[in-house]
């Protein structure tokens, strides 16, 4: 695990379980950072309890850009922002679902929108053939990487997982976040309902933050 200062691009802001449990669930993978959430997506958020709520990005040592309820495929102008700080940050960035598309997006890459979304646990395919269960839930799919190298794939995305040649930038489709205790917490807050969250077959074992882009 790494100390350090930790900036969250927080998109999901205004979600009590997607927002502030599945930051918690990210940032308990480092060691005791000092967090910093930044949504420019709004300026509705509900109150974390923990962390620093700043209006613009900060200094930092390592940047995550989590999930987001808004779409790639639909481009707005505070993406801009997040898009700017992907190329000119100097520190090592994870992206997480929107955060992999936006990262890709940046890269050269392309993002278009599927005619219905994707929900549910899935096998994901490593270079080299490690296989993983992991959680998907989107619509939008990186169809081009740009210069993103792509280093794992399902069999509904093509493009499940990437990484910069050059830069410490890695990126996945789905949500290492998302543990059993993150979606009963959605249940009970009502982020989801019980046959939303019935799709998701959290019996297996399932990839987590860190062995998915923290190694």
């Amino acid at each position: 695990m790494i100390a350090m200062r930790l900036l969250v691009v927080d998109l999901l802001a205004e979600r009590k379980a997607f927002g502030k449990e599945g930051v918690k669930e990210i940032i308990s993978h480092f060691n005791k950072p000092e967090v910093f959430l930044w949504s420019p997506h709004t300026k509705s958020r509900i109150d974390y309890g923990y962390g620093t709520v700043v209006e613009n990005p900060v200094d930092c040592d390592f940047i995550v850009i989590t999930g987001s309820r808004r779409n790639v495929s639909s481009w707005e102008p505070w993406m801009d922002d997040v898009s700017k700080l992907i190329l000119e940050a100097k520190v090592p960035i994870i992206g997480i679902c929107f955060g992999h598309q936006i990262i890709a997006a940046t890269f050269g890459g392309k993002v278009e929108r599927a005619s219905t979304g994707s929900h549910f646990v899935a096998e994901v395919e490593y270079e080299g053939g490690n296989k993983v269960n992991a959680v998907f839930t989107h619509q939008d799919h990186v169809v081009n990487s740009g210069i993103l190298q792509v280093t794992a794939s399902a069999s509904h995305c093509q493009i499940a997982a990437c990484e910069h040649p050059t830069r410490p930038i890695k990126t996945v489709q789905y949500h290492p976040e998302a543990t059993k205790q993150l979606l009963d917490e959605a249940l009970r807050v009502g982020d989801m309902t019980q046959s939303e969250a019935d799709v998701f077959d959290m019996s297996k074992t399932l990839i987590d933050v860190t062995n998915s882009l923290l190694i």
